[in-house]
Formats: C-alpha cells, sequence, structure tokens
C-alpha cells in the first residue's frame, strides 16, 4: 500500500524551510495505522528481538502496538529531564538545532536485542543519539523502523552499518 497521499505535509513549520510530515493522519484511520504497524514489523519479522525502544514522541505511538504484536518490552527515549528516575544522557544535532535525549538507566539489561522506533529519519541525530545510550547500557540494535526517510538529510547514510528499514521516502523538502 502506497501511505504517501495519507500523510499530510505542512509547510515552514516548525520553522520557514520545513516541510513536516504529519503521520496523525495514518494514526487516526484503523486500517491505516493497522497497515503501518505490520509493514514496519514486516523486515524484522525473523529477527530476535527482547526490547522495542521507542522515541519522544510519536516513536511512543508506535513502538507500543510493535511491542504488543511481537511480545516483547518497551524502553523509552525522552527529552532531559522528563523521565523521573536515574538516567543516562546523550546530546545531538537535530535538523534545527541541538538537544538531550535520556533513557532510565536500566531501561535495556546487557546483552538484550533492541529494535529502535520512531516516524522519521532525518538527519539521524536522534537515532545516533540513541543507539549510543543503547551500547553504553550494554544493548545489542539490531535495526530501526521507520514510517518516513528524508535521505537528502543525509541520516540513512550515516546509519549504513544498522539495519534501518521505512516505509516511504521524500526525496526533498
Amino acid at each position: 500500500m502506497d501511505i504517501k497521499p495519507y500523510i499530510r505535509e505542512i509547510p515552514d513549520w516548525p520553522i520557514e524551510g520545513v516541510s513536516f510530515k504529519d503521520i496523525t493522519t495514518l494514526l487516526q484511520d484503523p486500517k491505516l495505522f493497522t497497515y503501518v504497524v505490520d509493514a514496519m514489523i514486516e523486515p524484522f519479522k525473523n529477527t530476535e528481538i527482547d526490547k522495542i525502544v521507542g522515541i519522544d514522541a510519536r516513536g511512543f505511538l508506535l513502538a507500543t502496538p510493535i511491542a504488543y504484536k511481537i511480545g516483547c518490552g518497551v524502553s523509552l527515549v525522552r527529552k532531559e529531564g522528563k523521565l523521573p528516575y536515574k538516567t543516562i544522557k546523550e546530546c545531538y544535532q537535530k535538523e534545527y538545532g541541538l538537544d538531550v535525549l535520556a533513557m532510565h538507566e536500566d531501561t535495556i539489561a546487557k546483552g538484550e536485542k533492541v529494535l529502535i522506533i520512531d516516524d522519521l529519519l532525518a538527519t539521524g541525530g536522534t537515532i545516533e543519539a540513541t543507539i549510543k545510550m543503547i551500547e553504553r547500557l550494554g544493548g545489542e540494535v539490531v535495526g530501526g523502523s521507520f514510517i518516513i526517510n528524508l535521505p537528502f538529510c543525509g541520516g540513512s547514510e550515516k546509519l549504513t552499518k544498522y539495519n534501518m528499514k521505512w516505509l516511504v521516502s521524500y526525496d526533498e523538502e
């Protein structure tokens, strides 16, 4: 199924020159949402996965049903200051600024096989920071699954050593 026509594009948001890809249109339709969850799992159906890592915030909406379907736990990556327990942190560069991500220090056990879930792969900064934290905790990243890839931002090219998959690509902003 081609889901691109169902993704709403919002020009000049959150800043001028950025064409925001709004996936809420996929989530509000039960058939599209089911399709997206199933399609994101498909490339990893024969992969051992102990934990799904969902990235703040749209990644949470996808990680939870995916973990439920495959029978594993969910770990959260959030913006700094949003998690209540002891955390590890990683600074990263986004498309339009610097930010800090955090994970609970006990959310990934040594040796766990981890699949990263988010809505969008752009510069790869968020994913690189997430990978660093997972590996620091002793986890093994088996891949990442996204709805959208923006290859012109360079993230998918930087992450070629990892098994990154996506449902649609946009070749320009």
